[in-house]
C-alpha cells in the first residue's frame, strides 16, 4: 500500500464502517489470526503498557493496514499488534498510537481504529491517554478511571439521525473490575480540548467549574463510535502533569513523556491485569 495514501484526510462521502472492514481483513491476514477480542489504545505514557498482557503473536505496521498513518506524536509507536491475553485463549488488538483530532485528518480517522476493532471482533475496548490533572492531590503518576467525559471539540463521530444513549458510557461493570484489581483507583470526569495546543488557565477553571476533573486531547470521539459499534469501554488516564493554572511550572511534551516513563510500571502491571480479568 502506498503509505502516503493512508496519511490522507477520509473521504467523507466514503463508508467508514467499509473501510474498517477492509482494515480488519488486513489485520486478520497479516497477524493469522481469525478473532480479536479486546482492543487496547495506548495513549501518550502508556507505550509499553501492553507487553504485561501476553505473548505478542504478531505486529503489523499501520501504514500497511487501510485507514491508519504513521505515529504522529513522539512517545507514540505506529505498530498494530496481536497479542495473546495470558493463558485465556483469547487476543487483544493492541495500537501503540491514535489519530488526534488536532491531526486535521477528519473525525473518521480518528475513531477508525475503534470501528476496526469492532470489525475483527472486539467486544471490549480500553481507551487510554496522557492528561492534565485538575486536583491538586492527584500527582504526576496518578493513574484515574474515566467515569464520564465532557466533549469540547465541537464534533462527532456520528452521522445523521444516529441518536446514540451514552449513559454508563464508560461502563460500571469494567469499572468495577478495575476496582478489585486496585480498589484505590479514583475516578474522574474527563475533559477532552480539540488541541494541539495545552488549555489555558482560564479554560481549566472552566472544565473544573463545569464538573471535570482532567483534560486531555483524545478519548471522547472515540468512546462515542465505541458506544456506536456495541464495544464495551473502560477508560484509565494517566495524569502526567497538574493542568495549567494548578501547575506551577510551564507544560511541555517532554514532561508527559517523562511522568510515563515513570508511571510504566505500575500502569503495565494494572493495564494487564484489568485485560486479564475482563477476559
Amino acid at each position: 500500500m502506498d503509505s502516503s495514501a493512508s496519511t490522507e484526510p477520509c473521504d467523507p462521502l466514503a463508508d467508514p464502517h467499509a473501510l474498517a472492514r477492509d482494515a480488519a481483513r488486513v489485520i486478520a491476514e497479516r497477524t493469522g489470526i481469525g478473532r480479536h477480542h479486546i482492543a487496547l489504545v495506548l495513549g501518550s505514557g502508556w507505550g509499553q503498557a501492553g507487553e504485561l498482557v501476553g505473548a505478542t503473536l504478531a505486529s503489523v505496521d499501520n501504514i500497511d493496514v487501510p485507514g491508519f498513518g504513521a505515529a504522529a506524536v513522539a512517545g507514540h509507536t505506529g505498530v498494530i499488534r496481536s497479542v495473546a491475553v495470558g493463558d485465556t485463549g483469547k487476543h487483544a488488538l493492541v495500537y501503540g498510537t491514535r489519530t488526534h483530532f488536532y491531526e486535521g485528518r477528519g473525525v473518521d480517522a480518528v475513531v477508525h481504529g475503534v470501528r476496526t476493532a469492532r470489525a475483527t471482533g472486539c467486544e471490549t475496548i480500553v481507551l487510554t491517554n496522557g492528561c492534565g490533572g485538575l486536583d491538586p492531590a492527584w500527582r504526576p503518576g496518578t493513574l484515574v478511571l474515566i467515569r464520564d467525559h465532557i466533549n469540547l471539540t465541537g464534533a462527532t463521530p456520528l452521522r445523521g439521525p444516529t441518536f446514540v444513549d451514552l449513559s454508563d458510557l464508560y461502563s460500571s461493570r469494567l469499572r468495577a473490575l478495575a476496582h478489585e484489581v486496585d480498589p484505590s483507583l479514583p475516578e474522574g470526569v474527563y475533559v477532552q480540548f480539540r488541541g494541539p495546543q495545552y488549555e489555558t488557565p482560564a479554560e481549566v477553571r472552566m472544565a473544573r467549574t463545569i464538573g471535570g476533573d482532567l483534560v486531555g486531547m483524545s478519548t471522547t470521539l472515540e468512546a462515542i463510535a465505541a458506544r456506536e459499534a456495541g464495544l464495551q469501554i473502560l477508560g484509565i488516564s494517566l495524569v502526567t502533569n497538574p493542568a495549567a493554572g494548578i501547575s506551577t511550572t510551564p507544560l511541555s511534551h517532554d514532561e508527559v513523556l517523562e511522568a510515563g516513563r515513570a508511571a510504566a510500571p505500575r500502569a503495565s502491571a494494572l493495564l494487564a491485569d484489568i485485560v486479564r480479568r475482563i477476559a
